[in-house]
């Protein structure tokens, strides 16, 4: 429901923006200048703000072909909207295709220099019961490594091997087989919540998640352009949040993969830029298949 969505502090199938995840005590310079956000994630910015995008009301327009179903959404975010600088208008177009396909693309311009990170918050569980763990699911993540986190889970601004950890992904593994280890990134999360870096990223779509549940033979498989995944396995989810159908999603029953660049990327100048500038657009695309084996 619509009181569902204003009231949600999960952020359960939202577009979150203008800067999906968190940025170190929410502030960043950019050519010269300090901006400060708002804080609403300790001492940290989360998700583009207490009144983010996804707290917003969207321009809404169907479109169709012959193969296709989508629905074109549009947001106009004032210069100083949740501290960001610029007047900036962005279009998500979801798409509904014949091949079983979600495909999700974003456009955005900007009238000064800014920056821009939006990203989709979907949770996903494939055995279809919120009533399931997502213990079971197996997980392949095209990564090689991840950018840690410190105990305020602000990236530190290396990229570590996931090589014998259990942040290792790199065939497929059974979420809940390591969630558990004694192992100090785990600690911060509480379980996943990190962003893992895409292999021989170039800008392209590529294959970046495989994500398959045994129990229903369901496979999800994730293609984007963008440089990271952050996997988040509903680790702080209670029971106090509730979904579809007035479902209340209780510890570990939703996971979310969020196509991304990295977290705190304004603040770390080695990680690759969030920002655009007037005349150039943003884009991104992330496709979301769905089949079973």
């Amino acid at each position: 429901s619509l009181n569902g969505y204003v009231n949600d502090k999960s952020y359960l199938g939202v577009i979150v923006g203008r800067y999906g995840n968190r940025i170190g005590k929410g502030t960043f310079t950019l050519e010269g200048r300090e901006y400060h956000l708002t804080i609403n994630d300790g001492e940290n910015h989360l998700h583009g703000g207490t009144n983010g995008f996804h707290k917003r009301l969207w321009k809404a327009e169907p479109m169709q072909t012959d193969s296709s179903q989508s629905l074109k959404l549009t947001l106009s975010s004032a210069d100083g909207d949740e501290g960001y600088p610029g007047n900036v208008t962005v279009q998500v177009v979801y798409t509904l295709t014949d091949n079983d396909e979600l495909v999700i693309d974003y456009k955005g311009t900007t009238d000064q220099t800014t920056i821009l990170n939006p990203t989709h918050h979907s949770y996903f569980n494939l055995t279809g019961s919120p009533a399931n763990t997502i213990l079971d699911h197996v997980l392949e993540l095209a990564s090689d490594s991840l950018t840690p986190v410190d105990q305020g889970l602000i990236t530190t601004g290396e990229l570590t091997s996931v090589e014998n950890t259990p942040m290792d992904f790199r065939t497929p593994t059974r979420i809940g087989s390591r969630i558990d280890d004694h192992y100090t990134q785990l600690a911060y999360g509480k379980g996943y919540d990190h962003n893992w870096v895409i292999r021989n990223h170039d800008g392209t779509i590529r294959k970046a998640v495989e994500l398959y549940d045994p129990s229903s033979g369901r496979r999800m498989t994730m293609l984007t352009d963008q440089p990271g995944i952050q996997f988040y396995s509903g680790n702080f989810l209670n029971g106090t949040t509730k979904g579809k159908g007035g479902t209340a999603y209780r510890h570990r029953t939703g996971l979310c993969l969020e196509a991304q660049h990295y977290p705190d990327s304004p603040n770390k100048p080695q990680f690759p830029t969030v920002v655009v500038r007037p005349g150039v657009q943003y884009t991104q695309t992330t496709i979301y298949q769905f089949s079973t084996k």
